[in-house]
């Protein structure tokens, strides 16, 4: 009786959700024909600009009054920008709601929105997180480390990760933990929060990423030694190590958790297994130090700053130009 009950659960929950899928692509093809003959009967017009807002305008008291609040100018607006900036309808995606679309269509650079897209169908994401993603400039943070037709292949599942660059993202926006970011913490307390957020720290992480342990305990001959945390990335195939160090890492820190890396490749990985990630989490870092204590040809260890709150736009073209030639930050 037990396993029919459980069988007749999951064909109820399978159902409601195919049917809320249904109805959710419904209604943003409803809203894409909507801004259809809206632009149709704006474009058979003399004066458009004029003719648009005041056919919009109207079009709304008649259809507030008889349909609801969803049909507000507003909404009619952004149905009119839906068709036109997805004119075909078969690019209206039935992964996504009319909703998603809401916060798309504000996007006016066509590679950043095909990003969003691309991720949002690939990891389900809910209109919340989506926001998230866009406010936390996830786009932009990902150029910083690799080319924009790389971004756009992994994001569209046309290529997958074959470098750890391409996965670890530096600065890291940790704005969900609630940490004021003048407030005084030690690592612990950020290791606790990001436990307590660990579904939105995964989300930050990105793409693969799967939580392993906290406090990873291992004995190299007679002494003990504590990862913060560890994770594994099934894209890259690998265990990916996270250490947290709240003042400016020191060559001592990277000399540590490359013993850490070590271990990992030499005791704990399979054969099949790509070599061990490890990453700093720090709240400052200085490059020199990283780059002179790393080989050249490093590929496993990166430091990564913390942030407590969203960048702003500047920030990230500051990020952006350090590590741009000289001759290139100037460029627009």
């Amino acid at each position: 009786m037990d396993q029919l009950v459980s069988e007749i659960r999951q064909i109820i929950s399978q159902s409601r959700e195919s049917a809320a899928r249904s109805i959710n692509h419904a209604l943003a093809l409803m809203y894409w024909h909507i801004g259809r003959v809206i632009v149709e009967d704006e474009q058979q017009g003399q004066e458009r600009a004029t003719y648009g807002k005041a056919l919009i305008k109207n079009l709304s008291i008649q259809l507030v009054a008889e349909y609801g609040e969803n049909f507000s100018s507003r909404n009619l607006q952004l149905s009119r920008q839906f068709y036109l900036t997805f004119p075909i309808v078969n690019s209206v995606s039935s992964q996504l709601t009319w909703t998603h679309y809401k916060v798309l269509v504000r996007l006016d650079d066509t590679s950043k929105r095909a990003f969003y897209m691309a991720e949002t169908e690939k990891n389900a994401w809910t209109v919340r997180q989506l926001e998230r993603q866009i406010n936390s400039l996830l786009y932009e943070r990902l150029l910083m480390s690799q080319d924009k037709e790389s971004v756009l292949a992994i994001a569209q599942s046309e290529a997958k990760p074959t470098h750890p660059h391409q996965v670890i993202k530096d600065p890291i926006v940790l704005e969900f933990l609630g940490l004021k970011p003048q407030a005084s913490y030690y690592e612990q307390d950020i290791e606790a929060a990001i436990i307590t957020h660990i579904q939105e720290f995964l989300l930050e992480l990105g793409n693969g990423f799967s939580f392993v342990a906290r406090q990873k305990r291992i004995i190299i001959e007679s002494d003990e030694f504590k990862i913060d945390l560890v994770f594994y990335n099934r894209l890259l195939q690998c265990f990916v190590l996270l250490d947290l160090k709240m003042d400016k890492i020191t060559h001592q820190d990277l000399g540590q958790l490359q013993m850490y890396v070590n271990y990992y490749d030499r005791d704990i990985k399979e054969s099949y297994e790509n070599p061990t990630i490890g990453v700093l989490l720090c709240a400052d870092k200085n490059d020199a130090v990283v780059r002179y204590t790393l080989p050249a040809n490093n590929t496993q260890l990166f430091a990564s700053k913390y942030q407590l709150h969203l960048p702003t736009e500047q920030q990230l073209i500051n990020e952006i130009r350090k590590e741009l030639p000289n001759d290139q930050t100037d460029q627009r």
